[in-house]
């Protein structure tokens, strides 16, 4: 039985944890990288959900410098960030919820909640405001273009993260993004991307939950 009362800070992930979003995400990757062609397409998808949690801006960087032709390589970082923006934010809208976080928020009223992802800061508070999930997260709402070892690092010295904290994520970034930051960490299954999670999740011996509420 996880004690989550004992913590001061509850770090949660966005997409995966929070919001079922990484199926949103994953599409848009694949349908901003089409001009490219399918192929192109196809690989920004797969590394995409290799790299879960990554920003999209080192994404795309990766993209034009690994995968595209090189004669294409110098069209198009601005147009596929925009168009990307575009793709993700109704997608982002309209999404499941994590069931019962106002009773999660509850249980742990004593306890301070951040997000941190790797999704756009200033594109999560806005759709976290329009889905009225902002007021839960009394510590803040943190995104890109800052990477997430970064954010935990400043929060921590401006004494915004207070230890003992959680980090709650789905991806193999969010656990070593919490390693990082002497955060302990749980690994949220039900709508993860990462392949194997079960095998790598029992090696490392990490703590996994299916769904947040079951906190």
């Amino acid at each position: 039985m996880i004690n989550v009362e004992h913590y001061k800070t509850l770090v949660f992930d966005c997409d995966g944890v929070v919001l079922d979003s990484n199926k949103v995400k994953s599409e848009a990757f694949y349908k901003v990288a089409l001009p490219y062609g399918k192929e192109a397409a196809e690989k920004l998808m797969e590394y995409h959900k290799n790299t879960g949690g990554v920003s999209r801006y080192k994404k795309f960087l990766y993209f034009l410098d690994n995968i595209v032709e090189k004669e294409l390589a110098d069209y198009g970082y601005e147009a596929l960030l925009t168009a990307y923006a575009n793709a993700v934010t109704n997608g982002m809208l309209t999404c499941k919820v994590a069931e019962n976080l106002i009773q999660l928020r509850e249980k742990t009223k004593d306890t301070k909640w951040l997000i941190v992802s790797g999704g756009d800061q200033e594109e999560l508070r806005d759709i976290f405001k329009k889905r009225g999930l902002d007021v839960l997260f009394d510590g803040g709402i943190f995104g890109s273009p800052d990477i997430k070892e970064t954010i935990l690092e400043r929060e921590i010295e401006h004494g915004n993260i207070t230890l003992p904290a959680l980090f709650l994520g789905d991806s193999k970034y969010d656990y070593r993004a919490a390693t990082y930051g002497k955060l302990d960490f749980i690994f949220v299954s039900k709508w993860t991307e990462v392949l194997n999670w079960q095998e790598w999740t029992t090696k490392e011996k990490i703590t996994v939950i299916e769904r947040v509420e079951l906190l």
